[in-house]
């Protein structure tokens, strides 16, 4: 049987170190697992002191109710403003739990990470715990200002054997945490595994640390060992992390020089003055703990499917970010409700009744010289907004000359395939317009049609010249035309970077070379999102260039297959 620490027990360790040091460590998120979530929020609520309160805020949660406002039924039945008491107050001291934390809007979840990090909401000084459970499926993610905040992610999904709640002590002094460790720099020994382990928050070191010396003062040690900073590694960096460490190169000996020795032969040996052995000799000094015992502790907490995911660079945290949804942008009539606002309700707008009877409300005891109905003014009218997503609309720009024409088209069509499998799903677009002699052609209209796309990408032309500078300005027409439409363009070059082909169609190198350079900065301009694909064997820096003139992401890729290019787009994508 194995002694490694399942999910659940991370889970149940995770909750009491939140118990030690709630305002440090902020809360976890828990994906997956069911009823044994509760198990987890049950064992932290005990783990904190008696009578710590309780709230489930549920995704749909208006301002209101969430960070209090007025009361409208009470401040109508009563002629004066009633103030009600937002439900972060409420949970002072205690927990708050996000059920369906993926489906949270973003303002939402910018209003919890602002009481977090202030530990106040209004003037009421608030300290709390959240535990958000995320169920969402593989394209969907909690938000972001949700994950910085919280310092543990556990994944219950496989979760196989719970560990006993009672064998776990809660502290008895949650305040004394240990400030030093026992001869070595913890947070240095936490940013360089985070460095190495590709985790770019900032704040994740931070929660290393707290959870380092949560966990001492779960133990009742007032310094920090070995055992602290692995277990705050393996609990904190371990499920950040973005990429494996840099192997390092084993040392080489040096070979022996004779002549060195044969000089060290003549020397006469050093004299022993019967003192030097006291005064030379160092003192033992502690060591801290190795970075590669550190890294591999990390590692081997990781899962198998995790380790593939970081190892493809195509893991969940990037996935869940490119849903193939393009902007925001504010409608009328449908999507996702957002905040009244003060308006006429004309011109295809709505009145949002209830929050034109909030905002008139306070104003009665002022306007009513009776018993008469609700008085409503022009001021307290409000309308209902809306917030939808554009369509996302991927443009592949493909070089389609010279011998390597082939090769590039073929990955071109496998990875526009792969991603017009997700289009039912994301609403997404994709275009394919390739360049080659002396124009560019537009061989796949915005479509979100397998079978019209397999048939327009069966027989692909190569060959000839290298008219970059055409491609890209056909490319930035093709992406207005998309914006004006009420798409979300993005593009991805897919060339060497080496055009031949003048704007006017001359060969003269140097022209072509510039006009492609004015067509990257246009695209530049019009701030289009963008990857540049380079496809040479060898990396030049004449398509470095052109990807930063215009913005975008380069991505030396000489030997991409389809597979390969559908994860580098989708992770430009959702970065």
């Amino acid at each position: 049987m194995s002694d490694r620490p399942t999910a659940l027990d991370d889970a149940l360790l995770a909750a009491r170190l939140c118990a030690c040091d709630p305002v440090g460590l902020g809360g976890m998120i828990l994906r997956g697992g069911g009823d044994v979530r509760d198990d987890v929020v049950s064992a932290l609520q005990e783990a904190l002191p008696p009578r710590a309160p309780l709230r489930r805020i549920p995704a749909h949660v208006d301002d209101d109710a969430l960070l209090g406002g007025l009361d409208l039924g009470a401040t109508l039945a009563l002629g004066r403003p009633v103030q009600q008491r937002g439900v972060l107050a409420a949970a002072d001291g205690g927990v708050v739990v996000l059920p369906m934390v993926e489906r949270m809007a973003d303002s939402t979840a910018a209003r919890i990470a602002g009481a977090l990090d202030s530990r106040a909401v209004g003037d009421a000084p608030v300290r709390l715990v959240v535990v958000a459970l995320d169920d969402g499926v593989e394209d969907e993610a909690p938000p972001q200002a949700l994950v910085e905040r919280l310092a543990f992610r556990i994944d219950l999904s496989d979760w196989r054997t719970p560990m006993d709640m009672a064998a776990s002590p809660t502290p008895e002094n949650r305040d004394s945490v240990p400030a030093e460790a026992n001869g070595f720099d913890p947070f240095a020994v936490f940013a360089g595994a985070a460095l190495a382990l590709g985790v770019e928050s900032a704040r994740a070191p931070l929660f290393a640390l707290r959870a380092a010396r949560a966990a001492a003062t779960l133990a009742r040690r007032t310094e920090l060992t070995e055992d602290d900073l692995l277990l705050a590694v393996r609990l904190v960096l371990a499920p950040r992390a973005t990429r494996f460490p840099a192997q390092a190169e084993p040392e080489r000996q040096a070979e022996p020089d004779p002549h060195a020795s044969q000089d060290r032969q003549d020397d006469p040996p050093p004299a022993d003055d019967g003192d030097s052995t006291d005064q030379d000799t160092p003192e033992p000094s502690i060591q801290p703990p190795p970075d590669d015992v550190v890294l591999a502790a990390a590692l081997a907490t990781l899962p198998r499917d995790v380790l593939e995911r970081i190892a493809t660079a195509n893991g969940r945290s990037a996935a869940s970010r490119a849903r193939g949804a393009g902007e925001r942008r504010e409608s009328a009539l449908r999507g996702r409700p957002l905040a009244a606002r003060a308006g006429l309700p004309r011109g295809g707008l709505r009145l949002s009744l209830i929050d034109t009877l909030r905002a008139a409300a306070p104003w009665q005891a002022l306007r009513d010289r009776g018993t008469g109905p609700v008085r409503i003014r022009r001021a307290d009218l409000r309308i209902r907004r809306f917030e939808t997503r554009a369509e996302m609309l991927t443009i592949f720009v493909v070089d389609a000359s010279g011998s390597a024409a082939a090769a590039r088209l073929a990955e071109a069509k496998g990875a526009v395939e792969l991603l017009l499998a997700q289009a039912y799903v994301k609403r997404a677009h994709v275009a394919l317009l390739a360049f080659r002699g002396i124009a560019a052609e537009l061989l796949l209209p915005p479509t979100r049609s397998l079978t019209r796309a397999r048939r327009a990408l069966a027989e692909l032309p190569g060959g000839g010249g290298t008219p970059l500078a055409a491609g890209l300005s056909a490319a930035l027409d093709l992406a207005e035309t998309a914006r004006a439409r009420g798409r979300t363009p993005f593009l991805v070059i897919l060339t060497d970077g080496r055009g031949n082909i003048a704007a006017d169609g001359s060969t003269v190198r140097e022209r072509a070379q510039t006009d492609a350079e004015s067509a990257a900065r246009a695209i530049g301009q019009a701030r289009i999102g963008a990857a540049f694909v380079d496809t040479s064997a060898r990396p030049r820096p004449e398509a470095a260039r052109l990807a930063l003139a215009m913005g975008a992401r380069y991505l030396p890729l000489p030997r991409a297959d389809a597979a390969a290019m559908h994860r580098a787009v989708v992770a430009v994508q959702a970065a």
